[in-house]
C-alpha cells in the first residue's frame, strides 16, 4: 500500500482492538520487528493506530537491548549556540524569531560566541551546535568565517551544527548549488549536521505551518546531498501539532528511504546517526491557535516506540526530555530510546515556546539514568563512549 493510500487519522492514540484478527496481526508485525526483520509503512500505522502500548513498548526496548547489549544510556555535554534570531521565514511554531529591523534582533560578534564555547568547554563540553534564523544578509562566507574561526581555537571541537532548511537559505542567498554550500562548510570545519527543520516531512503539514521554509523534497535532498558529501547527519521530527498520525509514518518512510540511499550509494557506515522525535511546544507561537493542546506522554512515547522497531537501518533513537519533561525523557529509556542528547548548557529556540524544564547539570542526567536501571554513559557526536558512570 502506497503512503498516499492509508487513512488520514487523528494524531491521538486509537484504542486497541481486542479482535483475534487484529491481535494476531500485531503479533505477526511485533514478532517480525523483534527478530530484525523489516516493517512496512502500513505496518507501522496499524502498531500506531491498533498496537498495545506495553507490547509495542517491550519489542522496542527488546531491539534497544540487541543493538547495545551493554545497557548504556548515553547523553552529551553540548552547547546550542544561537548567533541570530534574526529569521524571514515566519514559522508559525516558532517563538524564537525576530523579523530583520525589530528591536529584539540580534547577531552575535564573534567575541560573544568565543565566550559561550569557552563557557561549554569549561563545562566539558566536546561539541556546539550552531542554529540560527533565515538572515537575508547572512551569506555563505559569514558561515565559512564562523566554523574556521572556531575551528581555529578550538580544534578539538566537533561541530554538529546548522540544519538543512539553513543551508537551503545560504544556498538561495549566496546563489549557490546545495553540493557546492555543502562542500565549502564542510571544509571550513563543518563535522555533521543536525536534521532541524524537518518538522513533519509532507507537503501538506510544511504548507500548513512553515510555507516559506524548504518543502519535504528539498530536506531530503540536502540530506542525501550531505551523504554523498560524506556529511553525517540526525533526522528529527516535530509532533503534536496539525500533522496525522500517517504523516508522522509518512515521515519515517521518507527518512528510512533517505538512509537506504545512503547505505547503497555512499557506505553503511554513512547517513543519519539517529532518529531524534520532540514534540512541539504552543506557548507564544502563532500556531497555538490551531494546535493549542500539548501532546500526552503515552503519545509521544507510543511514536518512539514505534519507529524504534520501524527504523531497522538506524542506530540510535534519542528520548527528547526537554520538551517532554524530564519524567518522560527517563520513561524512553523503556520505550527504544538507547540515548538521552544533552543536558544543554544553552536553549533558546523552543524554550522561548514555554519549555520550562530548559537545563540540567551532567550530575542530573546520570542519576536520571540511574534510576531508569540503565548504566549512564557520557558520549561524543559519534557515539563513541567517553566515560561511564
Amino acid at each position: 500500500m502506497a503512503i498516499a493510500d492509508l487513512p488520514h487519522c487523528t494524531r491521538r492514540i486509537a484504542v486497541p482492538l481486542p479482535s483475534a484478527p487484529y491481535r494476531a496481526r500485531e503479533r505477526d508485525v511485533l514478532q517480525r520487528g523483534a527478530a530484525g526483520g523489516r516493517i512496512s509503512l502500513d505496518e507501522a500505522l496499524f502498531l500506531m493506530d491498533h498496537g498495545d502500548l506495553e507490547r509495542v513498548a517491550e519489542v522496542a526496548d527488546a531491539i534497544r537491548r540487541r543493538r547495545f547489549p551493554e545497557g548504556y544510556a548515553t547523553f552529551i555535554i553540548d552547547r546550542n549556540i544561537n548567533y541570530t534570531n534574526v529569521c524571514v521565514i515566519r514559522c508559525s511554531f516558532c517563538a524564537f524569531y525576530r523579523l530583520p529591523g525589530d528591536p529584539e534582533g540580534y547577531r552575535r560578534s564573534p567575541e560573544e560566541i568565543f565566550t559561550r564555547v569557552e563557557e561549554a568547554l569549561e563545562r566539558g563540553a566536546t561539541q556546539i551546535m550552531f542554529q540560527g534564523g533565515h538572515d537575508p544578509k547572512l551569506t555563505i562566507e559569514y558561515y565559512e568565517d564562523l566554523l574556521s574561526s572556531v575551528k581555529a581555537r578550538y580544534p578539538s571541537l566537533t561541530l554538529h551544527s546548522l540544519s538543512p532548511s539553513e543551508v537551503h537559505h545560504m544556498a538561495r542567498y549566496s546563489r549557490l548549488t546545495i553540493a557546492e554550500t555543502l562542500r565549502r562548510l564542510k571544509v571550513a570545519g563543518l563535522d555533521s549536521l543536525p536534521g532541524g527543520g524537518a518538522e513533519i516531512l509532507t507537503e501538506r503539514v510544511k504548507q500548513a505551518i512553515s510555507p516559506l521554509k524548504n518543502s519535504a523534497q528539498a530536506w531530503i535532498g540536502i540530506m542525501d546531498e550531505a551523504h554523498r558529501q560524506r556529511i553525517r547527519t540526525t533526522a528529527t521530527m516535530m509532533l503534536g501539532h496539525v500533522e496525522t498520525v500517517a504523516e508522522r509514518v509518512e515521515h519515517f518512510g521518507r527518512i528510512r528511504e533517505s538512509q537506504d540511499r545512503a547505505h547503497t550509494e555512499v557506505g553503511s557506515d554513512q547517513g543519519y546517526r539517529a532518529f531524534i522525535p520532540w514534540t512541539y511546544q504552543p506557548d507564544n507561537t502563532e500556531l497555538a491557535a490551531l494546535a493549542p493542546g500539548r501532546t500526552t506522554a503515552e503519545d509521544y512515547l507510543k511514536t518512539l516506540a514505534v519507529a524504534r522497531i520501524f527504523f531497522d537501518n538506524v542506530d540510535h533513537v534519542q528520548g527528547s526530555w526537554l520538551t517532554v519533561g524530564k519524567g518522560t525523557g527517563q520513561r524512553s529509556l523503556a520505550f527504544g530510546a538507547d540515548d538521552l542528547g544533552s543536558i544543554m548548557l544553552e536553549e533558546n529556540v523552543v524554550s522561548a515556546a514555554g519549555v520550562t524544564e530548559k537545563c540540567m547539570t551532567d550530575g542530573e542526567m546520570i542519576e536520571l539514568i540511574r534510576r531508569a536501571g540503565r548504566t549512564p554513559a557520557l558520549r561524543d557526536t559519534t557515539y563513541k563512549v567517553l566515560r561511564t558512570y
